[in-house]
C-alpha cells in the first residue's frame, strides 16, 4: 500500500509539475524544479547507485539506489524524521525538564509569509522571536531575568496541507539568572500570560521585518481584534524525561512531509483525494481537490535553500552549556533533583540496519554463500563513476599482485597481498577480469 501511494505522489508530479509552473509562475524557479527532480529520481537508479558484489563467490550483486533524504520525499520521511530524533537527542541536557510550547500565527498574517517564503528572514525572525517571546515569559513569572534553552523548530503547514506557519518549542523549565549565577526553576505559572507576550513579540518583529503602512495597518487591527492575544498551546500531559522519547516526542509533530503516505486515498487525471485529523472536530477529514490545487498545498512548503528548520537558542547553545554546566546542576540538587547522568546516545541508522529492521535480512548478505559483500562501484548520475574497485585492482592498487595457480582448483587468479593500509583482499578467479 506505501509503495502504490508513493508511487501515486510521485505520478501527480510527473503528470502535472510542468502545467503547474506554467499556471504559477512563481514556482518555476531552478530551486523549485531541483528539489522536484531529486524527488521525482529517490530510489531509482538513474538518480545514481552504489554497487555491492560478493567477492567470494561472484554470484551475487546488489544495487542500492541513492535516495534524496528530503523531507518533501514521502517515501524518505522515515529516514528525516530518524535524522531528526539524532540531531535533537544530542543536544538534550541530563537533569534539565523540558516543556512543549505550540505558538501559532494568526490568519491575517499567514499571507504575508507566503508571499516571502522564498526569502529566509520572515521564517528566521519568527523563530527568535517564538524563543524571546518564551524567555521573557519565564522572566516575568519568576520576577528576574533570566536566560533560558530553547529548541525551535519551525512548521509551514497545517494538517490539511494549508499555508499554516508556526513553532514547536521544546524550552528548559527554567533558567540562568546571569547576574546571580544561579539556576532558577520554573514551577508552575498561568500559561494565558504567554498569549499577550506572543502577540507583542510577534507584531513588533513583523513591522520591523515588514515596515510597510499595510502592515502597519493590520498590526492596528490584529491589537484591536485580540485584546487577549495571540493562540498560542501547551501540550497536554507530561514530556518525556529520556532523551528518545523526547525527540520521538517532538519529531512526531514537525519531522514530517506536508502528507503522509497512507492519506493518500486516491488519485484521478484531474482529482486527488485525502485525508486529514481536523484539528476543531477531532474527527477525520476527507477532501477531494483539483490536482494542481494539490501540487500547490505540497510545494508551497519547500523551504528555502539552506534554511535551518531546527535552531538552537540560550542554554541549548553548545557553548552556552558548558559555560553554565556546573552552575545548573548545583541548581538542580538544591531543589532536590537527582542528575542521572547523560542522556541516551541514538545512533544514526544507515541503509543496512534501516533494511533489516523492516525485512528481518540483512540485504549485504550474499543470498548464495551467505558471506557479506564489498564495495565495488559507486555511480552518480552527474560526476559519472566515482568509485570503482575493478578498475583499482586493475591498475595495480594492490600490488603487490602476482597472477598464481590455485592447485586445489585448478583456478588462475590473483593472491593479492595486503598494502601498507592492511587491507586484505579475497582470491579473484580468471573470469572476474572481464566484469566491467
Amino acid at each position: 500500500m506505501q509503495g502504490i501511494a508513493r508511487d501515486t505522489f510521485r505520478r501527480i508530479f510527473e503528470d502535472h509539475w510542468d502545467e503547474f509552473k506554467g499556471c504559477h509562475p512563481s514556482y518555476n524557479t531552478q530551486y523549485y524544479e531541483d528539489v522536484v527532480q531529486k524527488m521525482l529520481g529517490c530510489g531509482r537508479e538513474e538518480g545514481g547507485y552504489i554497487e555491492y558484489l560478493c567477492t567470494k563467490c561472484g554470484r551475487d550483486r546488489r544495487r542500492v539506489a541513492f535516495t534524496c533524504k528530503s523531507c518533501f520525499c514521502l517515501s524518505c520521511a522515515k529516514g528525516y524524521t530518524d535524522d531528526f530524533v539524532v540531531q535533537v537527542g544530542r543536544v538534550l541536557q541530563p537533569g534539565l525538564r523540558y516543556r512543549h510550547m505550540i505558538l501559532t500565527v494568526p490568519e491575517q498574517l499567514r499571507i504575508h509569509f507566503y508571499r516571502n517564503r522564498q526569502k529566509g528572514e520572515f521564517l528566521s525572525a519568527l523563530m527568535r522571536s517564538g524563543y524571546e517571546c518564551l524567555e521573557d515569559v519565564v522572566s516575568t513569572v519568576i520576577r528576574q531575568k533570566v536566560k533560558i534553552g530553547a529548541i525551535v523548530v519551525v512548521q509551514t503547514h497545517g494538517r490539511s496541507g494549508h499555508h499554516n506557519p508556526h513553532l514547536h518549542i521544546i524550552m528548559t523549565s527554567g533558567g540562568i539568572n546571569e547576574k546571580t549565577g544561579k539556576w532558577v526553576d520554573l514551577g508552575y505559572f498561568p500559561y494565558e500570560i504567554i498569549h499577550k507576550k506572543w502577540q507583542y513579540h510577534l507584531l513588533r518583529m513583523l513591522k520591523e521585518v515588514a515596515p510597510t503602512d499595510e502592515m502597519k495597518s493590520l498590526i492596528n487591527e490584529l491589537y484591536k481584534k485580540y485584546p487577549r492575544g495571540f493562540v498560542a498551546h501547551v501540550t497536554k500531559g507530561k514530556v518525556p524525561e529520556q532523551c528518545r522519547g523526547l525527540a520521538k516526542y517532538l519529531a512526531k509533530y514537525v519531522a514530517s512531509p506536508p502528507i503522509a503516505i497512507r492519506r493518500i486515498l486516491s488519485y484521478t487525471s484531474n482529482e486527488v483525494t485525502y485525508w486529514y485529523k481536523d484539528h476543531q472536530k477531532k474527527a477525520k477529514e476527507v477532501v477531494t481537490v483539483n490536482v494542481l490545487t494539490f501540487v500547490g498545498r505540497m510545494v508551497q512548503h519547500i523551504l528555502p535553500k539552506g534554511f535551518q528548520r531546527i535552531r538552537y537558542y540560550g542554554l541549548q547553545a553548545t557553548k552556552t552549556f558548558k559555560k553554565w554546566i556546573e552552575v545548573i546542576n548545583v541548581g538542580l540538587r538544591r531543589i532536590g533533583r537527582v542528575i542521572k547522568g547523560v542522556y541516551e546516545v541514538v545512533q544514526r541508522k544507515d541503509y543496512r540496519e534501516r533494511y533489516q529492521g523492516m525485512s528481518g535480512r540483512d540485504p549485504l548478505l550474499c543470498r548464495f554463500c551467505g558471506c557479506e559483500m564489498d564495495l565495488w562501484k559507486v555511480w552518480h548520475p552527474k560526476y559519472g563513476t566515482v568509485y570503482d574497485e575493478w578498475e583499482k585492482i586493475k591498475a595495480g592498487k594492490y600490488e603487490r599482485a602476482v597472477e598464481s595457480k590455485d592447485t586445489a582448483t585448478g583456478w588462475g587468479g590473483y593472491s593479492l597481498w595486503p598494502p601498507a593500509g592492511g587491507i586484505q583482499l579475497p582470491l579473484f578467479p580468471v573470469w572476474l577480469r572481464d566484469m566491467g
